[in-house]
């Protein structure tokens, strides 16, 4: 089995803030959440908040949309294209994809490519608001393990060292640069 982080990964760049610029131009009234992003931004910059609770203030922009899952296709009907030649190239209905960004925005896209499994962040699609942990780091392997608790993941994919747990599980790891696939750093790997 292959386990991909999506975004910077797979994807060219963050599909998160993608949308969120999509929805601006798109959505004039999703504008109404800026200074609310921008505020919270500051304080998550500043380390006064924790980074779970910026992400419900950014996505809050969700609640300015009548119709977010026509909202979500209009998206990757647009941004399905930044989706790397060299994954489409590669890629199984086995892969699995684990991600920070909401379940709901990649949802559409992993079932357009054909993915078979998805865990990514549970972001309530009408609110904003997220439904435990932020799928990032140590996370994505407690999320993993507790879907697959047996399974060897043969290749792992990811543009940030900060998913080493994961990389730890897979026989061969990757850091992600665009289009190129470099092997993980061993020293990125040791405990």
């Amino acid at each position: 089995m292959n386990v991909y982080d999506f975004d910077g990964t797979i994807y060219h760049g963050d599909s998160s803030f993608d949308f969120f610029r999509f929805c601006l131009k798109k959505y004039p009234k999703t504008r109404k959440n800026l200074p609310r992003c921008l505020f919270f931004g500051a304080l998550y910059g500043l380390r006064i908040v924790k980074k779970i609770k910026f992400k419900q203030k950014f996505f809050h922009l969700v609640t300015y949309i009548d119709d977010i899952d026509r909202a979500v296709v209009e998206f990757w009907n647009q941004n399905e294209k930044k989706i790397h030649k060299w994954y489409l190239a590669q890629k199984k209905s086995s892969d699995v994809i684990i991600s920070a960004s909401p379940e709901f925005l990649l949802e559409p896209i992993c079932t357009r490519l054909g993915i078979g499994t998805l865990m990514a962040s549970r972001t309530d699609k009408h609110t904003g608001l997220f439904d435990g942990k932020n799928c990032h780091g140590e996370e994505k392997v407690v999320r993993f393990r507790a879907l697959f608790p047996n399974d060897e993941v043969d290749e792992f994919y990811s543009d940030l060292y900060c998913d080493t747990p994961m990389a730890r599980l897979a026989k061969r790891a990757y850091i992600v640069k665009g289009e190129k696939l470099i092997p993980w750093k061993e020293s990125k790997l040791k405990k």
